[in-house]
């Protein structure tokens, strides 16, 4: 196949370390991540095959560890989209009594958008803060599409309406989206995982969350 070599490897668990082996072998040394932060860094370019990310993933100084403990807990994460809420499976979840929702859908979410005149994403924050426990809104917040949902989601924090235990912020695009993370990493009270510039997506955020997942399922 005009010099192509395919590998034979059959098996989702076997492609998945093969991967995993040449991501290894592939990411240049030294590496900004160590550790588990490696290990999510690692997870993301698994999802988009995009060694780019080795120079824009941001991490607050404990937000692997404040992630890892609200997983262990039960906690509720909120989502900016089906796409990432269907990205984080539900044999995850379901072992860390987790529960994943996202509002983008929900009737009075899209009431209260009209009522506001502004985007569902944003509405969806302003519900999510307002209604599902624990109080002052979900443990983790999972934004990998709409910076409107982020920037909202800041204006609570600051106000003191909200405190999540983590906020993983990649909302992707180029109206607000760098400028939303930026917000996100000039701030230090809330631990985050984000993405500097434009990049991000849904698959990135979900895939972000489930290597914390795995970090707490597998823990030594």
């Amino acid at each position: 196949m005009n010099g192509t070599e395919i590998v034979d490897i059959r098996r989702g668990q076997d492609i998945e370390a093969e991967s995993l082996r040449i991501i290894e072998s592939e990411a240049p040394e030294p590496r900004a991540y160590a550790g588990d932060q490696w290990r999510i860094v690692r997870r993301m370019i698994h999802t988009t095959a995009d060694f780019g990310l080795l120079d824009l993933v941001r991490f607050h100084p404990l937000a692997v560890e404040a992630g890892r403990r609200a997983l262990a807990a039960g906690c509720t994460l909120v989502t900016d989209t089906e796409m990432a809420r269907a990205g984080i499976p539900d044999r995850r979840m379901n072992a860390l009594a987790c529960t994943v929702r996202c509002l983008m859908r929900d009737p009075e979410v899209l009431a209260l958008s009209e009522a506001q005149g502004c985007t569902r994403a944003r509405a969806a924050v302003d519900f999510a803060v307002e209604r599902i426990n624990p109080p002052r809104g979900p443990a983790v917040w999972v934004i990998g599409n709409a910076p409107t949902a982020l920037l909202r989601l800041l204006e609570h924090v600051d106000a003191g309406r909200a405190e999540p235990a983590l906020i993983i912020g990649m909302p992707v695009g180029f109206v607000n989206a760098s400028e939303s993370k930026a917000l996100l990493l000039a701030q230090s009270k809330i631990p985050y995982i984000a993405i500097e510039g434009r990049k991000g997506g849904s698959a990135l955020a979900a895939s972000a969350v489930n290597a914390l997942a795995e970090l707490v399922l597998h823990a030594e």
